[in-house]
């Protein structure tokens, strides 16, 4: 398991964002996709693994820019996600996302992603 999530680990970062996306994927869904993947590094390129790199890749990307539009006009964001990366590993996506309380887990991923980010890298007041 652990060189499957090193395989989606490394794809996610090296991945690149699909430019369309169809519907928003919820937290349910991704578990339900996640699950199902082979244990292996080969699940990084099965379609399945893929569509969940592309999710989470776009996610991030989404909140990333929604930091850099508040900055640019003049807002506090309610994340200061640095630089150097947002901390995100595949390890802590999947156990971060089979935490989340069953009824929580119809948001979207990267509304998901968007309140760890806000715990885990506030802003100063």
């Amino acid at each position: 398991m652990l060189r499957t999530l090193s395989a989606l680990g490394l794809a996610l970062f090296l991945s690149l964002v699909a430019s369309t996306a169809a519907e928003a994927m919820t937290v349910r869904e991704f578990l339900s996709i996640a699950d199902r993947l082979p244990q292996n590094a080969t699940s990084a390129l099965r379609p399945e693994g893929r569509r969940l790199i592309n999710e989470v890749s776009t996610s991030v990307h989404a909140v990333r820019n929604e930091q850099a539009a508040d900055v640019r006009a003049g807002r506090q964001p309610a994340y200061c996600i640095p630089r150097a990366g947002s901390g995100i590993t595949p390890e802590g996506l999947l156990a971060r996302f089979r935490a989340m309380p069953q009824n929580r887990r119809d948001i979207t991923v990267r509304q998901a992603i968007r309140d760890w980010m806000i715990e885990r890298w506030p802003c100063g007041a």
